[in-house]
């Protein structure tokens, strides 16, 4: 049975913060409220929630994971920005934007897409999600939580709680959380292409 937490949206509990960390170094898969719904998220070490994520999702190996990053600096670390990119991408974060990009050797092997060796990173607005990885010190691994047959994330917290209760460990409530998922760039080429649109305006990548 899930744990259920509700933290402040604009001022989180720091106490409450450190004990989602602590399930998390412990391993466990939460549901944590963004801004642009609810995801799934996981340590990077957690061998196990990849494969968690995917089967909550019912999605295949070749799923783009995205790493929720602090800042700018971080995702730096964790994948490659050729000079075109790192303009576009600084001037858009943070924001409602994911952007596919080709992994760094920081990037567990089995979190890249097989083929493409690329990873999702993003950069949220959302103070309960920054105060969180600051405390982590590290990116969260993350899908949206768009469940099978769906096409939209889910966005009450109580809701996944009932639905979910016995595949996740963590359940997050953070106030009011908007329904729009991000929009995706691929940037793994030259050349950004709009794979999905979202919150972010696409106009700017095409």
């Amino acid at each position: 049975m899930a744990r259920f937490l509700d933290v402040h949206p604009e001022n989180p509990q720091q106490r409450l913060i450190d004990q989602i960390v602590e399930q998390l170094r412990d391993d466990a898969l939460i549901a944590y409220p963004t801004d642009s719904g609810y995801a799934l998220g996981a340590q990077l070490g957690n061998r196990d929630g990849r494969d968690r994520i995917l089967r909550i999702r019912e999605l295949d190996d070749k799923h783009h994971f995205t790493l929720m990053c602090r800042d700018f600096s971080q995702l730096g670390h964790f994948v490659h920005v050729n000079n075109t990119a790192f303009r576009a991408i600084k001037a858009a974060t943070p924001g409602p934007y994911t952007f596919i990009l080709p992994a760094t050797s920081e990037v567990p092997r089995r979190l890249m897409h097989p083929k493409k060796k690329t990873v999702g990173v993003r950069i949220p607005t959302s103070p309960f999600v920054h105060a969180l990885l600051d405390t982590l010190g590290e990116p969260i691994l993350t899908s949206t939580l768009i469940l099978p047959g769906e096409t939209e994330p889910r966005t009450m917290g109580w809701e996944i709680k009932e639905e979910l209760d016995h595949v996740v460990d963590l359940v997050i409530e953070a106030g009011e959380v908007p329904a729009e998922p991000t929009t995706v760039i691929d940037w793994s080429e030259d050349a950004p292409e709009v794979v999905r649109i979202g919150a972010g305006d696409p106009s700017r990548f095409e």
